[in-house]
């Protein structure tokens, strides 16, 4: 239990750090939903880092580095470090102008007010809901996952013992634990609503700055010690090389070409993230944007070249895993190579990233109150503080949906696999429309929506698939199977899910986006010239000026 203890005390600390944030914050929906705007450049950096650092960044990682090899850091963490910072670059900082001038907090916002839209803006919020609950669920999943891990009963051979339960019908033997997948889930479910009810944005984002310190400096540790008491990174390395089955995992063999360069495009979705966009409306200055564009590709690197090394590691230290179960590799190597007490606190370390999921829970509040009920009419006859409990409201039902769908996912889908397939893919595809509102004059509300409907009807036709295939999927390093035997290649099942001739489904919906968002904009009449005149004014100041097409200065 000593592992636990140390997580629980770690969770109290969160939970004191959300509720002294709520006594030290302001009663007003801008306090709550975006910290007053005035969060500092180091609070900033790192809670806006650590915002996009959950269970995906850790667990899932080296989850899919189990699978399919080393080549897993090229996938995500190599255009990520160069991706992101570029968008934020140009991106963020237009937000943030744009925001602060027009008193924007959600992206639904500066859409209806770009683009005239009234209800094309609520298919855009229903669409980046749906697509954001799996990323919620996902820190649930995580936090059930780790502490599992954490608190398996281990018996006098040193080994997890065993007991046995009934599963469908059957009777199976199964790992004991301490705290099982179910209860860890809960907690972290319980902890996490409580701070971002209490303490909104200016709580989430200490929380986060709090966490981003703690799990940055998790996978050197975590490596160092792992890799000593197994003899060594040399020995280990030298041992999977001349092991046939383990060879494979140190190249990028089990990852096809068309594969590993689409996923180039996924880093995209922080286009468009809610958590995102609104984290970068509450920046005091512009200049806060500077040291996140400069150390946001070493964080990164930080996270990801461990996580991933050790997941390969365990791949030879555990073989046969599933690809449910190789989500806690990383504990398993911990509990295994590591005493009791620095289990607990590197477990805590993976905990703090695991629970990022606070900011997607916070945003989805967020669009919830401004773009729903505040936009049809709730504050104006109710006031702010109604607008604010609305949002808490949303928080605690959104929250216990996500931990109601992760216990159903349990050993069913892999992190990584369900972060792709239903979150980074979707949000991706709808970075044309932010791209298109930013600094395309004569994009309309019918290219929005007409872009925006592509991509629902993508990501439902993706589910379908994805469903559908799931007894032909091949086990990593066997040949994807066709599903289609009369279109030939064109699209096949991987062990991760489906490929459009041998490219992720990304690539094909990032491109019909782009299609549909011209063809849209081009057959329907533009913006009026006021509203033109408003986001594009013809002379820009010479500082630069929050609608003009280039970052602002850093004394603005």
């Amino acid at each position: 239990m000593i592992p636990a203890v140390v997580v629980l005390v770690y969770l109290a600390i969160v939970l004191y750090l959300g509720i002294f944030a709520f006594r030290k914050g302001a009663s007003s929906k801008e306090d709550y939903f975006v910290a007053g705007r005035s969060l500092g450049p180091y609070v900033f950096l790192l809670a806006l880092f650590g915002t996009n650092m959950t269970a995906f960044a850790i667990l899932g990682s080296s989850g899919l580095a189990y699978q399919r090899g080393i080549g897993v850091y090229g996938l995500m963490a190599s255009a990520s470090g160069l991706v992101i910072p570029l968008c934020l670059f140009f991106i963020g900082t237009r937000l943030w102008g744009l925001g602060k001038k027009f008193g924007h907090i959600t992206q639904v916002q500066y859409f209806r007010d770009r683009w005239e839209c009234s209800h094309v803006g609520t298919v855009i919020f229903l669409l980046t809901s749906l697509m954001l609950v799996p990323y919620i669920i996902i820190g649930i999943m995580g936090g059930g996952h780790t502490l599992e891990a954490l608190t398996t009963v281990m018996g006098p051979d040193g080994k997890p013992q065993l007991h046995e339960v009934v599963r469908d019908g059957k009777l199976v033997a199964e790992t004991r634990h301490w705290v099982g997948y179910e209860v860890g889930g809960a907690i972290v479910a319980v902890v996490v609503m409580s701070y971002v009810f209490f303490g909104g944005m200016r709580g989430t984002a200490w929380v986060n700055t709090f966490q981003t310190v703690l799990f940055l400096g998790f996978g050197a540790v975590a490596f160092a010690l792992i890799s000593k008491n197994l003899g060594g990174f040399d020995r280990i390395m030298s041992e999977m090389a001349a092991d046939p089955k383990t060879a494979p995992l140190l190249a990028r063999q089990r990852i096809p070409m068309a594969e590993f360069f689409s996923y180039t495009l996924i880093p995209l979705s922080a286009i468009m993230f809610p958590h995102i966009a609104i984290m970068c409306m509450t920046a005091e200055k512009v200049a806060s944007f500077k040291k996140t564009v400069v150390f946001y590709p070493i964080c990164i690197a930080l996270i990801w070249l461990p996580c991933v090394v050790l997941g390969v590691v365990a791949a030879h230290q555990f073989p046969g895993l599933k690809v449910g179960e190789s989500d806690d590799v990383i504990l398993r190597l911990l509990t295994s190579n590591t005493d009791a007490l620095l289990a607990g606190v590197l477990g805590a370390a993976i905990m703090a990233c695991v629970m990022a999921s606070d900011s997607q829970i916070l945003a989805l509040a967020t669009m919830f109150s401004q773009d729903v009920f505040g936009y049809y009419g709730g504050t104006r006859r109710f006031g702010d503080k109604a607008q604010v409990w609305t949002g808490r409201a949303f928080v605690v039902l959104v929250t216990t949906f996500a931990y109601l769908v992760g216990l159903r996912l349990e050993d069913k889908a892999g992190i990584f696999e369900l972060a792709i397939r239903f979150a980074f893919s979707g949000f991706a595809a709808l970075a044309p429309v932010m791209l298109a509102a930013l600094f395309w004059k004569r994009s309309t509300r019918w290219g929005a929506l007409a872009s925006t409907l592509w991509v629902a009807s993508s990501m439902a036709a993706l589910w379908w698939l994805h469903d559908s295939t799931t007894g032909i999927a091949p086990k990593p390093g066997q040949p994807h199977a066709v599903i289609f035997p009369a279109l030939g290649a064109w699209l096949v099942r991987s062990p991760g899910g489906v490929l459009v001739h041998g490219f992720l489904p990304v690539l094909p919906m990032v491109l019909g986006s782009v299609f549909w968002m011209a063809v849209g904009s081009w057959l329907s009449r533009p913006p009026s010239t006021a509203t033109l005149a408003r986001y594009f004014p013809d002379r820009e100041p010479s500082t630069g000026s929050a609608g003009s097409g280039r970052p602002l200065s850093a004394d603005n």
